[in-house]
């Protein structure tokens, strides 16, 4: 059973999954990285350009979803170096520390909370994110060309490519086209039909749309639905 509430970190959610069966359900590229605690460890999920096939049996699992592009500055580490991997915390904090967090989370009544207390310590302690990585995020949400982007925040190409990797873990193409794949998700699990999502979405047609997600999420649209 998966739930998320909104967490006291800004733009962040946390969440928990408890997996019924092995063969758990892919994780989506969605432009976010994740502090997760699951059963005695601590990891980072970097941002994913891929659907992401948890391993393993079922366990519990606790994250701190954050919005995209502010993880790098609380974890002091660049996003592209943890692209499309898992990655136990203790490899880049201190293996101290990671023991006493782990074992705050571990004995914790309510893991989550606690994992939520750990991302807003190191908030605390971070230099905040740039706040020019938000517009960012907003306007290739709302479509917007790189291009235009990059003219509206008064950055060069390369320049805004170079932020958007250490931010993003990839350039503003690649994150334009996993913002643009939630859109289309959210439009079709609200029931718009195929041909009207890919329209509102910001795909050619249906077929960049069909394209495009089994690209990015490894299965057609119709059966991530059917996955619920």
């Amino acid at each position: 059973m998966y739930a998320e509430r909104a967490s006291r970190l800004t733009g962040a959610v946390v969440w928990t999954n408890t997996p019924a069966a092995p063969g758990a359900r892919p994780v989506l590229p969605d432009g976010c990285m994740d502090l997760l605690w699951n059963e005695g460890r601590l990891l980072v999920a970097g941002p994913d350009t891929h659907a992401y096939v948890p391993e393993g049996m079922p366990g519990g699992w606790a994250g701190v979803r954050f919005f995209p592009g502010t993880a790098p500055a609380l974890l002091g580490v660049p996003a592209h170096e943890l692209r499309d991997q898992r990655v136990e915390v203790a490899d880049i904090w201190p293996a101290s520390e990671v023991r006493r967090l782990t074992a705050r989370v571990d004995s914790a009544a309510d893991p989550v909370s606690a994992l939520e207390e750990v991302a807003l310590a190191r908030a605390a302690d971070a230099e905040p994110a740039d706040p020019l990585l938000r517009e960012v995020v907003a306007a290739l949400d709302a479509g917007r060309p790189v291009a235009a982007v990059a003219d509206e925040l008064g950055l060069g190409a390369r320049q805004l490519h170079r932020r958007s990797l250490a931010a993003f873990g990839y350039g503003p193409k690649m994150l334009a086209r996993v913002l643009r794949l939630q859109r289309a998700l959210a439009l079709a699990r609200d029931g718009v039909p195929f041909a009207e999502t890919a329209v509102r979405a910001g795909f050619a047609d249906q077929a960049h749309l069909a394209r495009d997600v089994r690209e990015l999420a490894g299965a057609t649209l119709g059966e991530l639905l059917g996955r619920g």
